[in-house]
């Protein structure tokens, strides 16, 4: 890719969106340019990724053909006031906050701009990312591809209409705090049967890895999945019983939807 990338903001996500863009050689370091708020985390990504840097945010606007806004979603009317007249006039602007819409933005620049709203998760981190995304009206075709590029370097990726955005997050922005309780709990029930607490976390971790990628790479139901495990009088469907009653499905539905409804709370604020 030609185009160069910018980036508002060198937290955690801008930092594996970097490494997932460099590291599958989709863009070279000279390419992306990011800001950030102290010298300190600046002199720490150039040195980290050999990527260029400013603690100006007009100069990695200008330098910008995509430009990430990696920053909390409260600073977001400040950022985009800072460089709504220094961007390139094709640029596009690629949000990764929750709660912030697609006219908010628009609202923000005063004019129409190309604006891609996406929701990437923590396990880009390692890879692993689930990244939803929709863009507005004015993205073509070969914009919105060579955006896909660059989400899939740091794991997979899924376009939507923007009526669905706000339900994103429940299911892959956030569910990876769900899992995490369920692999401690997991953990916690070997050590109490006595499996050493490393190991413990070790198993659960795995056989989370191991279930996930058999719903991924085999297409089959997840219940077919769980009844496969399931042999009759066994102890599994014995568990899957205790599960049931005790509200595990609607436990987790609880959650997505307090997620939801918080998530879209913010986007009316």
């Amino acid at each position: 890719m030609e185009k160069n990338i910018g980036f508002i903001g060198g937290g955690r996500m801008a930092q594996a969106m970097i490494e997932g863009m460099i590291g599958e050689r989709i863009v070279l370091p000279e390419q992306i340019k990011a800001s950030t708020a102290t010298e300190g985390s600046l002199t720490k990504l150039i040195d980290t990724y050999h990527i260029l840097g400013s603690l100006d945010n007009q100069e990695v606007a200008s330098f910008a053909d995509y430009l990430f806004l990696a920053v909390h979603p409260s600073l977001y009317p400040a950022v985009i006031e800072q460089i709504k007249n220094t961007v390139k006039t094709d640029v596009i602007i690629i949000t990764i906050a929750a709660g912030i819409s697609i006219k908010q933005v628009e609202t923000s620049f005063g004019r129409k701009i190309k604006v891609i709203r996406t929701m990437p998760n923590t396990p880009s981190l390692v890879g692993e990312g689930m990244t939803a995304l929709s863009p507005n009206s004015i993205v073509n075709e070969k914009d919105l591809a060579e955006v896909l590029e660059l989400l899939n370097s740091f794991g997979k990726t899924q376009v939507f209409q923007e009526q669905s955005m706000d339900a994103v997050p429940a299911i892959s922005g956030s569910s990876p705090a769900y899992v995490y309780m369920f692999i401690e709990a997991l953990a916690d029930g070997g050590v109490r049967d006595g499996i050493p607490r490393k190991d413990a976390y070790k198993m659960a971790a795995q056989a989370v890895l191991g279930a996930a990628k058999m719903v991924l790479e085999t297409g089959k139901h997840p219940g077919a999945l769980k009844d496969d495990v399931c042999t009759p009088g066994g102890s599994t469907i014995e568990a899957v019983a205790a599960l049931e009653s005790s509200g595990f499905r609607k436990s987790i539905l609880d959650a997505m939807k307090a997620c939801t409804d918080k998530n879209k709370e913010m986007g009316n604020k």
